[in-house]
């Protein structure tokens, strides 16, 4: 039997983001897959690297639009760990509450996303549309649907207030029902079956080698979840359960991330009932001893990883994220191995990918094969050197 290549995006109807995925086929069955990344690379650690402490948590949340607060959150801890700054008890909670509502939100966006590419669009309407719900709350707490301003270095900068207390627990009443709509929909309704069960398979072992993170990695049966693990911000005291699905199947990665919904509610709801009293923020000094630090959260995608070098002074020496859908990359080769033509789309819309903040670039000299550092002078003359030879 002959094989033949096809290739997948950067540009195509099915992916949200550019990226390329050239794929082995053989009828209509893949048989191997190379990605290639590069086409959106946004150079945002570098740029940190001119930006002082405070500058960069802002920086930091526009790495991701969707996970904006986590990855502000990361960075923030990174930086408090090399301060040496305890934040208020009352920081830490809200710090929990709004992790929350972005991980809502975010598997909200994602069952639309996932519905599109099965081709149910009602479902993808109904699912946007009860998001809209999570960003109406997230709006009254810090003033903005996207990019919430919410985290800073010594805790937060808005308080959540009683009267807005009472608007989140109607609003998580409605968003818990919603939810219980999309499970009974999720494990009845033909069309999810037909297009999830059984597609995309990741099995427990292949997850674990291949360093899975998030919902990828539950959904294979794996219990790993780093508010568990690792225990930041108020999630030692919230009770929760962590999600694992063992059938390691797109279906199994929806019904993961419609529990975790569950999940979140019960730790807002616990986290607005048990909020401390006292301050929200304590001032932190702008200059950073030098050290290195390295952050872990849980993203609504994953294992969110920042790492923080100092030299002493104001800005850092260097900034470094791993962001979670580049941990889920490898696996999600393994996923589209051996699945139909059709189902690529709905295989790669499981990992709930974010190709922006995947992004990296890494500089080799293809003579002596040495990697190489450039300052922005340098790559700005390049570019203007090759659009020139153009």
């Amino acid at each position: 039997m002959t094989a033949f290549q096809i290739p997948f995006g950067p540009q195509h109807p099915a992916l949200e983001e550019p990226i390329n995925f050239m794929f082995e086929v053989e009828e209509e069955r893949v048989v191997n897959v190379t990605p290639r990344l590069g086409y959106i690379h946004r150079g945002i650690e570098k740029i940190g690297e001119g930006r002082t402490y405070l500058q960069n948590v802002y920086l930091a949340e526009r790495i991701c639009g969707i996970c904006s607060f986590a990855h502000a959150l990361c960075y923030t801890q990174a930086v408090e760990e090399l301060l040496g700054v305890n934040i208020p008890e009352r920081a830490k909670f809200i710090r929990t509450i709004m992790a929350e509502m972005e991980r809502i939100q975010n598997h909200y966006l994602w069952l639309g996303f996932a519905a599109k590419e099965m081709g149910f669009e009602t479902l993808f309407m109904y699912a946007w549309r009860d998001r809209e719900t999570m960003l109406g709350v997230l709006e009254m707490i810090s003033g903005k649907r996207v990019n919430y301003g919410m985290s800073t270095v010594g805790g937060v900068r808005r308080d959540i207030t009683d009267t807005m207390k009472k608007d989140v627990e109607a609003k998580l009443n409605y968003l818990e029902k919603r939810a219980e709509y999309y499970r009974k929909v999720c494990t009845r309704e033909q069309t999810v079956l037909e297009r999830t069960v059984g597609v995309g398979i990741l099995r427990p072992r292949d997850a674990l080698n291949l360093c899975a993170v998030g919902p990828t990695l539950r959904a294979s049966g794996i219990r790993r979840d780093v508010r568990a693990d690792e225990r930041y911000a108020a999630y030692g005291e919230a009770p929760f359960k962590v999600i694992t699905y063992k059938n390691c199947d797109v279906a199994s990665r929806i019904y993961v991330r419609i529990d975790e919904i569950f999940e979140s509610i019960k730790i807002i709801r616990y986290a607005l009932k048990n909020l401390p009293d006292g301050p929200f923020r304590v001032r932190a000094p702008p200059r950073v001893p030098e050290g290195e630090a390295v952050s872990i959260v849980e993203a609504p995608r994953g294992e969110d990883l920042h790492y923080v070098k100092s030299d002493g002074s104001e800005k850092p020496a260097r900034w470094k994220v791993r962001a979670p859908t580049l941990a889920n990359l490898p696996s999600l080769c393994k996923m589209l191995a051996g699945v139909n033509i059709a189902d690529i789309p709905v295989v790669i819309a499981g990992i709930d990918p974010c190709i922006a903040c995947a992004e990296r670039v890494v500089l080799v000299d293809t003579k002596t094969r040495g990697r190489q550092v450039w300052t922005g002078e340098d790559l700005w003359r390049y570019a203007n050197e090759w659009y020139r030879s153009r």
